[in-house]
């Protein structure tokens, strides 16, 4: 794993090369909290059920989300089986594109998912990276360009280097998603370009879900990657060409004229000689500089033909690669990349309101969100040996949206006011509301989800 480097941010810690992604499952998770001991045996069973009333609430919370991403999506959906009950006009569609776009941003940041810019991208693809041919993803076809990872880390691999292995060490994004949306057809078609030949189809929007991808491989993932030869393929192909053609280029020289008259001797007879002022003696002792010419160029063309087709069995070769490596690391595409991504946003936030309830709800004194970041971290790190960047501000801000009722002796709802799950007192600690309550709360909030008298 990469060196974790640390800087300090007024009272809160905060990590360069942390992550706040938490590698746990949320059943583990909660198993981690019991098995801390910090809660009476009396309380276990209640801290499970509050757990799962939590759980299935934000399930349903994050079920909103992906019915609306899928409606938005449905017009840009390159794989849509079904027919649009309307045709959107084009401002509808910029709406829905623009839609789809924030939300899905939003998800991902809530599923802990770092953003990689355009620029971020076009510097990673300059790098050298583990292919031995040149790659060019051109961003002017693109109207939405959104890319965002997880988890990096650094892997010692093998790479072959002429006839020895060499161990490399290379960085990898444990997960990458990416979304594109290509312009209008009109615009391929203003390039010249043949729909018919485009890897994909213009004017809709493509997402893809992979696992461990190199940094510098990036590229590799977008359907309009164009091959080419580097410099060392050209220079493989031309310079052995040019080192044979040299000597007998030198050789032919002072005789190019003979050269040419023997060529005109024997396609259009012996009259052009005197045009050229050679005589039919010159010619025929240029014969044989004449075949050496001939086989000069006959060798050349070989040679250029085997270098060519080396260079097309290399790009096939790592078409090939390409296809069978992004085949096992293919997660999902397009729209299943949206349930994806809900169920990993809808356990990242349950985790982190279960740890913030846990910690506020075991702490013998009241703790600032700071102070409350600083020491979920640390329990984190010398429990179980896991450094995250918990990112406090989220889980409070649920915690104090997640309001209902208490109803206490059989009184009137009507008669009493919501009350959040989480509050702050005046010197800005945290307090959340005991487990019989928070589970009276959260079982409120259910009851009063469909009233539709």
């Amino acid at each position: 794993m990469k060196v974790r480097l640390l800087s300090l941010l007024s009272d809160m810690a905060t990590y360069q090369d942390r992550e706040a992604f938490i590698p746990y499952r949320r059943s583990d998770l909660i198993e981690l909290c019991l098995d801390d001991g910090q809660l009476p045996n009396e309380k276990v069973q209640q801290f499970r059920d509050f757990c799962t009333l939590l759980s299935a609430y934000y399930h349903f919370k994050f079920h909103a989300y992906l019915e609306r991403l899928k409606n938005n999506y449905d017009p840009f959906n390159p794989d849509a089986d079904t027919q649009s009950r309307v045709e959107l006009t084009p401002d509808k569609l910029a709406e829905r594109e623009a839609n789809v776009v924030t939300d899905f941003q939003t998800i991902l940041e809530r599923a802990n998912y770092v953003p990689l810019s355009p620029n971020s991208l076009q510097r990673a693809f300059k790098e050298k990276s583990l292919i031995q041919l040149k790659t060019d993803v051109d961003f002017d076809e693109f109207d939405q360009l959104v890319c965002y990872c997880r988890g990096d880390y650094e892997e010692t691999i093998q790479i072959k280097k002429f006839i020895r292995k060499k161990d490399k060490k290379i960085n990898v994004f444990e997960r990458v998603v990416l979304l594109i949306k290509f312009k209008s057809a009109d615009y391929f078609q203003s390039k010249g370009d043949k729909l018919a030949s485009l890897q994909f189809t213009p004017g809709k929007m493509y997402l893809y879900f992979y696992k461990n991808i190199p940094k510098f491989d990036l590229e590799l993932l977008f359907p309009n990657i164009k091959i080419s030869m580097t410099w060392k393929d050209r220079l493989l192909l031309i310079v052995p060409a040019v080192g044979a053609a040299i000597p007998i280029i030198l050789r032919v020289l002072p005789k190019l004229l003979i050269v040419i008259g023997a060529i005109l001797f024997f396609t259009m007879g012996p009259s052009v000689l005197e045009i050229v002022q050679a005589s039919e003696e010159d010619v025929r002792d240029i014969m044989p500089v004449l075949v050496a010419v001939l086989s000069l160029l006959v060798t050349l063309g070989g040679f250029a033909y085997k270098q060519y087709s080396n260079y097309k069995s290399k790009q096939i070769k790592f078409r090939q690669t390409v296809t069978e490596t992004l085949f096992f690391k293919n997660m999902a595409n397009n729209a299943s990349v949206f349930h994806a991504l809900i169920d990993a946003a809808e356990e990242e936030e349950c985790k982190e309101i279960i740890l913030v309830y846990y910690h506020l709800l075991t702490s013998p004194k009241p703790l600032t969100p700071e102070q409350l970041d600083n020491q979920i971290e640390t329990w984190m790190d010398e429990n179980f040996g896991t450094k995250i960047d918990f990112d406090i501000n989220g889980p409070i801000h649920n915690l104090e949206e997640i309001r209902g009722k208490l109803v206490q002796d059989g009184k009137d709802t009507a008669s009493l006011s919501e009350i959040p799950l989480l509050t702050k007192d005046k010197q800005g600690c945290c307090q959340v509301l005991p487990l019989d309550d928070a589970k009276q709360l959260i079982d409120y909030i259910w009851d009063h989800i469909f009233l539709y008298t």
